[in-house]
């Protein structure tokens, strides 16, 4: 960008001897990186409120179009089927074609299902309305595997190394952003079903403004000069090289099992979060309620989180006691959520677990990076996300199979008129899974930081050929005799 000024690491106070020697090495950090963040950030949250501006008022969508709820789940549930054949698509073109395509291509399709979930209420005459939402949502779909794998790729290739976990952090956590607004908007929305075109059309506004700003505005995929070692040797391995190194890497595959797993509860969560507590007696704006407190404690969590490991790089430390904590409040979720009138405990259940668990996600993904190195950023993160996408699809199906409906009379404000669910079994399972993958990983999993040891040898080789004892050493003359 014509006249931007470059971030100098002797314009930052505490510059260190690192940040000295990428300005000696014509490692700089570009202004414009803030903008790609902020189209990103914009577009994956645009995305999320996509995914799940269904769920938190599934009932009321059922009998607007005499579904069963399973059907609407559906309409969230296509964005993890259709990530699993089409993120080994998203990893190749991100790896391959340039994140700045990749931006522009998901951006397009992210816009164009927004506004395709709306033609059934702009033409009277179309008879299958559902045929036309599930279309939409599959465009939308397509867009996720996109956006989702991009924030590792652009931390890695823009970000200097003191600032990599928090871009990571806000390009991720605006994923979950996105789940928080729709889970309050929606509900907020949709007071009857009258209302549910108007949602449809207001969802259509950040899906526009994100294609936009990421057509106008992104012009190249890398800066003209990498901001750190591991950036100068991104991507170094070929696609297919890259993915046979990451199914030979034992700490990898522990942890893409492990955090996909992570991944595929919490978009369970997320998407049933309504219809678990609406059995008791809960309404759908206290379901809102308790995911917009998941994810505000999440990205907060994230926050604090990321700025520490930025600062210390524990990122494995970081992460196991992050699992650790969240399946003990999962396990409290599972329990508590069975129970009538306990909306203080739920609420604060739900806080905790999204403070302790959405806060590693980007922590995670960071690891996810560190451990594969020198296997591409898309490759590596896009294959634990495809990962988690189908884990999420298993665990989804599972739950919602392990539901009976209930005979007796209950205190439920679900209106599917389908009768009341029983979570119960599917709660505990949850727990269960999530207290597994934490054990595995506390065990299983241990990694060198590759990247960060790349780095360091180049930084140290270059202050072996820079220092004064080196550049002024000539040879002594012979002794003579």
């Amino acid at each position: 960008m014509a006249g931007e000024e470059e971030d100098r690491p002797e314009d930052r106070p505490g510059a260190d001897a690192t940040s000295a020697l990428g300005a000696l090495l014509g490692y700089r950090a570009y202004a414009r990186r803030w903008v790609f963040l902020l189209v990103l950030s914009l577009l994956n949250f645009s995305n999320a409120t996509l995914w799940l501006s269904f769920a938190p008022v599934a009932d009321t969508i059922a009998h607007h179009f005499f579904l069963s709820t399973k059907q609407i789940n559906w309409l969230s549930l296509i964005y993890l089927v259709a990530s699993i054949p089409s993120g080994v698509v998203a990893i190749w073109v991100l790896d391959s074609v340039g994140l700045r395509w990749a931006t522009v291509v998901c951006a397009w399709l992210n816009f164009a299902g927004s506004v395709f979930r709306t033609l059934p209420f702009l033409f009277i005459e179309i008879q299958d309305p559902f045929a036309f939402l599930m279309a939409g949502q599959s465009l939308c779909a397509l867009a996720q595997t996109l956006v989702i794998f991009s924030p590792a790729k652009l931390a890695a290739l823009w970000f200097p190394e003191h600032q990599r976990a928090t871009a990571n952090m806000i390009g991720t956590m605006s994923n979950p952003l996105g789940i928080l607004v729709a889970n309050l908007l929606s509900p907020a929305l949709v007071k009857k079903e009258k209302d549910i075109p108007m949602m449809l059309g207001i969802y259509i506004i950040p899906a526009g403004l994100a294609c936009l700003l990421a057509t106008a505005c992104l012009w190249e995929s890398v800066p003209p000069s990498p901001p750190s070692a591991g950036a100068a040797h991104s991507t170094s391995e070929k696609f297919l090289d890259g993915l046979k190194l990451l199914l030979q890497n034992r700490a990898y595959i522990i942890l893409a099992v492990c955090f996909g797993g992570g991944v595929g509860i919490f978009s369970s969560f997320s998407v049933l979060l309504e219809q678990v507590l609406c059995v008791k007696g809960y309404s759908n704006e206290f379901a809102g309620l308790c995911g917009a407190l998941f994810i505000v404690f999440g990205v907060l969590g994230a926050l604090i989180l990321s700025l520490y490991v930025d600062r210390t790089k524990q990122f494995t430390e970081a992460v196991k006691i992050g699992f650790c904590l969240t399946s003990i409040v999962c396990v409290a979720f599972a329990l508590v959520s069975q129970l009538q009138g306990q909306t203080l405990a739920l609420a604060a259940i739900c806080s905790l677990l999204g403070l302790f668990g959405f806060s590693v996600a980007p922590i995670a993904m960071e690891l996810v990076v560190e451990c594969s190195f020198p296997v591409g950023e898309g490759a590596a993160a896009g294959l634990v996300i495809v990962l988690g996408q189908a884990e999420g699809v298993l665990i989804m199906v599972l739950l919602t199979a392990l539901t009976v409906r209930r005979a007796e009379p209950s205190v439920s404000t679900c209106q599917d008129d389908q009768g009341p669910l029983d979570w119960t079994v599917s709660m505990l399972l949850m727990a269960g899974l999530c207290a597994l993958f934490s054990c595995f990983l506390v065990v299983f999993f241990h990694t060198p930081y590759r990247r960060l040891q790349a780095e360091a040898h180049v930084s140290h080789s270059i202050q072996e050929d820079t220092s004064p004892e080196t550049a002024n050493h000539e040879p002594r003359p012979a002794a003579t005799p």
